[in-house]
């Protein structure tokens, strides 16, 4: 039963890769290359071709080079996925566009930063003002309160030079 287990598992992987070998060997591969003298829209119906218009050639999409080699077809002159889009319009559109965004991206973190840090100046603006209010409050109470003390003081005669001095009975 253990042997059974453990060869249950072998089994599946080998069925498995099995059958998608055979699927894909078994798929008919269809050619750019059969393509070529046709139009452009024949062309790129396969997201694999590239149509080069001056040659009026259908070839396969060079995928080790992001972009096709002059060589192969001028970037002027290529088209993959859409016929009216060639490849030097569509770097130039793109890097634009890109160019745009990034412009906006950092005119808009240097204005949030200016902006935060003009509120942060009228918050600490603010805070100042109240600290100030709280100290001229503090002082008048202080001042009251002095009053009041040399009031009491001089109704019960205790505003001699010394406040520490002995009651002196007389």
């Amino acid at each position: 039963m253990v042997q059974l287990r453990i060869f249950i598992p072998f089994v599946l992987v080998v069925v498995f890769s099995l059958t998608t070998v055979f699927a894909q060997t078994s798929a008919p591969e269809i050619k750019c290359e059969k393509k070529s003298n046709t139009s452009c829209e024949e062309c790129l119906k396969q997201v694999e071709c590239l149509w080069c218009k001056t040659t009026k050639k259908c070839i396969n999409y060079p995928v080790k080079t992001i972009l096709p080699p002059h060589s192969l077809c001028p970037l002027a002159e290529a088209r993959w996925g859409l016929c009216w889009v060639n490849f030097q319009t569509l770097i130039i559109t793109l890097s634009v566009i890109a160019g745009v965004i990034i412009i906006a991206v950092l005119v808009c973190c240097f204005c949030c930063c200016k902006c935060e840090n003009i509120g942060s100046k009228r918050v600490e603006a603010k805070m100042e003002r109240q600290a100030d209010k709280r100290k001229t409050r503090q002082d008048e109470r202080k001042a009251e309160m002095k009053m009041r003390h040399d009031e009491i003081r001089k109704k019960y005669g205790l505003s001699g030079a010394n406040p520490y001095a002995r009651f002196e009975n007389n």
